[in-house]
């Protein structure tokens, strides 16, 4: 349905006609404005417009009220279930050590098991920048330290200085399943006892 707060009701709605729905969800057809006001007087509710792009304009026959503190609660309902995705950064040179890689691979998991994005970004200086070669190296090698924990939303790639990729959590955890001895294995195992 249309945002609420552009909603127009009763007498603000200035269209010759409306296609009208009643209080009980019934389709009444297209009738005039005046009469499907005067309808929903009777009743002792609002005539509200809920589809003003229709062509003519969708009424219903509700108390606004009660519908605006329903629609508002659905809003605050969807907003509690959404989940907040953030972007950690994590920020490294292309000259790094095997033992700082690790370190910040750990941490880059870390992000992944919290439900976080994470932009891993390799900044070059100087001359760095002609063997960008080396930066794409680091950051395969941060994939694979970090093996099957991952979708790679973004390759690497250059932006000025820096080249980045970003990688998200899987949406479950990817278990292998454990893999049954083949039949030939059984029959070496044994022949070997």
């Amino acid at each position: 349905m249309a945002d609420n707060k552009n909603l127009r009701t009763n007498d603000q709605i200035r269209v010759r006609e409306v296609r009208l729905i009643d209080d009980e969800g019934e389709q009444k057809g297209v009738l005039p404005t005046a009469e499907a006001q005067r309808m929903a007087r009777e009743l002792g509710l609002d005539l509200v417009e809920i589809a003003p792009q229709s062509n003519p304009p969708v009424c219903k026959i509700l108390d606004y009220g009660k519908f605006k503190f329903e629609q508002e609660k659905k809003f605050k309902d969807n907003r509690k279930n959404q989940k907040i995705v953030k972007i950690k950064e994590i920020r490294m040179q292309p000259k790094i050590d095997d033992h700082d890689l690790d370190f910040k691979s750990k941490h880059v998991r870390e992000f992944l098991a919290e439900g976080n994005k994470v932009k891993v970004t390799i900044r070059f200086r100087g001359r760095e920048l002609a063997h960008t070669e080396i930066g794409e190296d680091v950051l395969r090698s941060v994939l694979t330290r970090i093996d099957g924990l991952f979708n790679l939303e973004r390759p690497p790639m250059m932006e000025g200085r820096f080249m980045s990729m970003i990688v998200s959590p899987k949406s479950a955890p990817v278990r292998k399943p454990e893999v049954a001895p083949r039949p030939a294995d059984k029959a070496e195992t044994e022949t070997n006892s």
